[in-house]
This record gives C-alpha cells, structure tokens and sequence, in this order.
C-alpha cells in the first residue's frame, strides 16, 4: 500500500531559491526544474492525457474532472519539465514533456521510493552509491518522433551531473496485462538484459513474475526488441539492465521492469548521445 500523504500541488524544495533554466534551447523551448505550482499541475495534466486517456490508467489520487495524474509521491519529487514558452500556460498547456525525479541523498519524509511499491531495492540502497530514480516520463504526443526526447534526456544529464549520480533507475512500462502477448520481449530482457547480481533487484514477495517465459533459443530476436517500448530500448543501448521479474500493475493497465543503469559503465558512444556532447 502506498502511504496516505496529505494532497498538495507544490513541487518539492531541493534548493535554497529556484534554480534558472537549465537549458534554453531554442526561441520557444527549455529544459528546468519545477518551480511554480502550474509547472507541477500542466506535468500532471501531461502525466493524466497520457498515462489515463491514452494507456488506461487510473489511481486513487487521480482527478478526472481536472484531468490531472498525480499520487502521494509527487509533492516530494523533484520534476524536470520540457517546457514550450509558445504554450498556454494559464490552460496547463505548457509542459510538454517531464520526469519525476528523487535523489538518494533527499530522501524525504514519506521515506521511500515510488518504485519500492513494486521491487525490493535492498541491493541498491545498500551499495552506498548515489542513487537517482526516474519515473513519471512522457511525452506530449504532437512532440513525439522528434528532438524533444532528447532535449529531455539533456537536461537529465545535466541534473545527473549537478548531483554526481552514480546509478539510475525505475520502473518502465509495457502496455497491457496479458502476459501471453508480452512473453517475446519479457524473455528477451531476462535473457539478454539481466542485471548483474551488485544491481539486481527483484519484484517485491508476492508480486513476483518471471520473465523467462520462453527458452532462450525460442527467441526471435529481431521480432523481440521490435515489441520493446521505446524509452526501454533507448536504456538499453546506454548500457541498462533490467531486475529480476516482472510486475503486473492492473491500476494503470501496465507490465512493469524495473530498469537500472550504472553510469561508471556507459560506454563513451553512449555516454556522448546520453550528454548531448558532439552534436
């Protein structure tokens, strides 16, 4: 069960006055932290039209009349907000992509991560590494298919730098429930993917599903990785594992992996499309 924590729309404080833009990168465009309520509440906006109309899902604390995506977790979470200046911020219509955000060293009263729900990460939390989850990512669908992700994944790399991050993770989704669809790409991971035993986390004691749900040599793998979302194929070339087991999340319609990547081990192919470096 997640924790009952009052409701509030204010984003968390991780500095002692709101931190500038990140990074500016057009006429219209900027990557930056939350730092206003209708930041918080356009990512929520962004979170509902994706997460509930697009996918299907639902939870306790979402707000259908206001067409808002949010839980307990958010006003303790920093949120790293794609924003386009050219938007109707009044209408909730400015933030066009995001990530939810929490660092090992700002852990906040409610005392534990989001993903903590689904995977023990005892192995993690005991390494003495510093950690950072990612969850709540997405995009507004008319900034799809182009440079949008990855002005994204620069200002995550900015702020994984600011903080000197030493590993990520979170729980990515595949679309649905019905594991006889999805046992191509659940194998593929287990098979391929695994976390190393330092970094392998497991889906919390009685929600376990395996994903080896087919023999090895049973694996097509071209058929395979093109099943994989997006965003878990984009991980993975940057050197990402996944834990051990999948987890089932009836709520949001949703498979979850839970992906972990250590940034000591990205290669420098990686590491430069990761930072944005030599574009």
């Amino acid at each position: 069960m997640r924790p009952a924590l009052p409701r509030t729309a204010l984003p968390p404080t991780t500095e002692p006055d709101p931190p500038p833009p990140m990074l500016s990168l057009d006429d219209t465009l900027e990557i930056r932290l939350a730092t206003e309520v209708d930041d918080l509440l356009s990512a929520q906006r962004l979170r509902y039209e994706v997460f509930v109309a697009e996918l299907g899902g639902d939870g306790p604390m979402v707000d259908h009349a206001a067409r808002l995506e949010r839980d307990a977790f958010d006003a303790h979470y920093d949120h790293l907000v794609l924003v386009d200046r050219a938007r109707d911020r009044a209408a909730l219509d400015h933030v066009v992509g995001v990530y939810r955000l929490l660092r090992s060293d700002h852990m906040p009263p409610i005392g534990q991560y989001y993903t903590e729900d689904e995977y023990d990460l005892t192995v993690l939390k005991k390494s003495g590494r510093r950690l950072l989850e990612l969850g709540r990512s997405c995009l507004h669908r008319d900034y799809r298919g182009g440079v949008a992700m990855l002005h994204l994944w620069e200002g995550l790399a900015e702020y994984v730098r600011r903080h000197r991050i030493e590993v990520l993770f979170g729980v990515a989704s595949f679309h649905g429930t019905d594991l006889s669809e999805l046992k191509l790409p659940l194998s593929y991971l287990h098979h391929h993917h695994l976390a190393p035993r330092a970094m392998r986390v497991r889906v919390v004691p009685g929600h376990f599903q395996p994903m080896d749900l087919l023999n090895r040599d049973r694996i097509d793998r071209k058929t395979a990785v093109l099943a994989i979302p997006t965003l878990i194929k984009a991980y993975l070339r940057l050197g990402g594992f996944v834990g051990e087991g999948a987890y089932v999340d009836h709520a949001f319609n949703t498979t979850d992996v839970c992906l972990v990547m250590d940034t000591a081990r990205m290669t420098e192919r990686a590491r430069a499309r990761y930072s944005g470096a030599g574009r």
